[in-house]
């Protein structure tokens, strides 16, 4: 169901509207999903992270992306439609990956969530993690979140809109400067040609909670 522009969640912040994720451009609405928060109403409980991290992939033309020549499979298929629904995929076998699908129908872009802060749920986060301590590996790195916030492949095609929505992206009215975002390659691209160079990973300067290697 979409949301009505005024609705409010629980949390006291805004989630996204879907105008948000029906943008063309898929490197703005990365740039601008870093400061905004990842919820999800899973089993288990809530919990809330301050993105810090995201990756941007593109179709047709992105050899990276899944969607790379428009190819339609039923993993992909989810990319294709409108923006505002999770695209959640197997890595490895092992590990669970959240992307935000974004852009109009029939166009297959998607954000990939690399890193949060944790904001809520820090037990829940700690317990589903194995982890007795607070340290940015707890959910820095697209595995580790995922694993964190209780993101499974079984979810993807949920629609992150509206304040009832159990995974959602919420507004908390922060707007990082152009200054504070960095950006650089895509990581574990080895396969993607020329497109392995493009600088489509973007992060927060300063922030501990970003994947080694991306703290510049």
């Amino acid at each position: 169901m979409e949301m009505e522009p005024e609705a409010v969640s629980t949390l006291g912040h805004t989630p996204l509207p879907q105008e948000f994720y029906l943008r063309a451009d898929v490197l703005q609405v990365a740039r601008e999903l870093l400061g905004k928060v990842l919820i999800t109403d899973l089993e288990g409980g809530r919990t809330a992270g301050l993105i810090t991290e995201v990756e941007a992939y593109r179709a047709p033309d992105d050899r990276a992306c899944h969607a790379y020549g428009n190819r339609r499979t039923r993993r992909t298929e989810v990319m294709f439609q409108a923006g505002g629904r999770a695209y959640i995929y197997l890595c490895y076998g092992i590990h669970h990956l959240f992307n935000v699908v974004t852009g109009p129908e029939g166009m297959a872009h998607a954000v990939l969530i690399r890193a949060v802060e944790p904001m809520e749920g820090l037990g829940i986060m700690l317990e589903r993690r194995g982890m007795r301590d607070l340290s940015p590996a707890l959910t820095t790195g697209p595995g580790a979140l995922a694993q964190a916030l209780g993101l499974h492949t079984s979810q993807t095609g949920y629609s992150l809109l509206g304040p009832g929505a159990q995974i959602r992206v919420e507004d908390t009215g922060r707007r990082p400067a152009g200054a504070d975002i960095a950006a650089g390659a895509r990581i574990g691209m080895t396969s993607a040609g020329e497109c392995a160079a493009w600088e489509w990973r973007f992060w927060l300067r300063g922030s501990p909670y970003v994947k080694s290697g991306g703290r510049r």
